[in-house]
């Protein structure tokens, strides 16, 4: 086919972060469906800004343009400013230089307001606009308290945001409260689509105590674990986490691990040490081939977000957890996205942030009633199965795909309509 799907995200592989694993699985379904496909990112890795990725190479199937632009990292907010700007500058120029007439641009949100600058350059060479809403920007800056929302900068950001997305072809959020939330702002709801997030239901499979290696190599053993898993980020909260952990501290039969890494992870490194919490372990982020293992090391899994978050961010690591066939506890808003697919599903809880005796009680009830926990655990895999799995998520895509450039597709398979979409 003459045209070409065009994704543009900061991070992709082999980059372990959640955007990029959701820009990854997207482009090799696209592959598998006989699209070209273009991967537009940076050179640089999540948490590693001293490796260098070649400028241009082919995995999979998928070119990958990896532009020029500074690394200094995520430790400070000015040196990420310089990278953010860097990126945007140096994709405006790529998309100018190698749009065609009637390729699909796919304008993922990393760095922030990338719909934007991806704008003009893909209107001026005739692609179709497609924004990818993975977090939704500014909103995310000013809850955390970068800037005023009724500030001048503030509304001048969101009005811009807007126009880029009332010019976009498509806007796909990936939860409905994302959607409602755009549509009050007065983008005309034919331009808003909702497309839940999803994870690889091969790639990550329940693994039982006995046969995960990691319990052994961690010194776990047959203890109840309470996990956490992925990024320690600013749109979480975590005391809830460390009260309840320090409440149960007299049960050596129970123990917290935290695997992942980010802005909080000092923080709670540190507030860990400071209480003496001798029934909390932490390991990094693990590597893509062992997330089976990875998840699989809780018996109960916890997710957090701050309610003031809820309709511009979801914490993607629910489907890895859904995959793994594990109960969750959610802290944050309880009539939220989270709380409704956990209460709908049974296969979790919710309690408010703040609430450590109601997770603490939520964690005892489960591990001492091992039938609940697994029978839980079941449920989480069977909706996942249902609604939240890759093919299920890369189907939806490609029927959006296909409505806006239905001239430049091949016979698509999985066509199947998505009730949670």
């Amino acid at each position: 086919m003459s045209m070409k799907l065009v994704l543009v995200n900061r991070y992709y592989f082999p980059d372990e972060s959640a955007t990029s694993r959701m820009a990854t699985s997207l482009a090799q379904a696209f592959i598998a469906r006989g699209w070209c496909v273009h991967v537009v990112s940076s050179q640089n890795l999540h948490n590693d800004s001293s490796t260098r990725l070649p400028r241009q190479e082919t995995v999979n199937g998928v070119a990958i343009y990896r532009v020029n632009t500074t690394a200094f990292g995520r430790g400070r907010l000015l040196g990420r400013a310089v990278d953010y700007l860097t990126f945007h500058l140096a994709t405006m120029w790529h998309l100018l230089r190698h749009v065609r007439h009637g390729d699909i641009c796919v304008i993922c949100t990393d760095p922030p307001l990338l719909s934007l600058s991806a704008l003009i350059p893909v209107a001026l060479r005739g692609g179709l606009l497609v924004n990818w809403l993975l977090d939704l920007f500014p909103e995310v800056a000013i809850e955390f308290g970068f800037g005023r929302r009724r500030s001048v900068p503030a509304l001048i950001s969101l009005w811009l945001r807007d126009i880029s997305l009332r010019r976009a072809t498509v806007n796909v959020a990936p939860m409905q409260r994302m959607t409602d939330y755009l549509e009050a702002r007065g983008i005309p709801r034919e331009l808003l689509m909702t497309i839940h997030h999803w994870s690889d239901g091969d790639a990550i499979r329940p693994v039982g105590r006995d046969a995960n290696p990691l319990r052994r190599e961690w010194g776990i053993g047959n203890r109840f674990v309470v996990g956490y898993s992925g990024n320690f980020g600013r749109a979480h909260e975590f005391k809830t986490f460390l009260d309840a952990a320090q409440q149960l501290g007299h049960r050596q039969d129970i123990v917290f691990v935290f695997a992942g890494g980010g802005y909080h992870a000092g923080a709670i490194k540190a507030e860990v040490a400071a209480r003496g919490l001798t029934n909390f372990l932490m390991k990094p982020l693990q590597p893509r081939e062992c997330l089976s293992e990875a998840l699989g090391v809780a018996d109960l899994h916890l997710i957090s977000l701050l309610p003031a978050m809820e309709p511009f961010v979801v914490p993607s690591k629910l489907y890895g957890i859904l995959a793994a066939g594990r109960p969750t506890v959610f802290v944050g808003d309880t009539s939220g996205e989270i709380a409704t697919v956990l209460d709908a599903e049974a296969c979790g809880y919710s309690v408010k942030p703040g609430d450590a005796e109601g997770l603490v009680n939520v964690i005892l009830e489960l591990s001492e009633k091992p039938d609940l926990c697994a029978r839980m655990g079941r449920d989480a895999r069977s909706a996942f199965e249902r609604y939240y799995c890759e093919p299920r998520g890369t189907a939806a895509w490609a029927r959006a795909l296909t409505q806006i450039a239905p001239s430049a597709t091949t016979s698509l398979p999985g066509t199947t309509s998505d009730a949670r979409s």
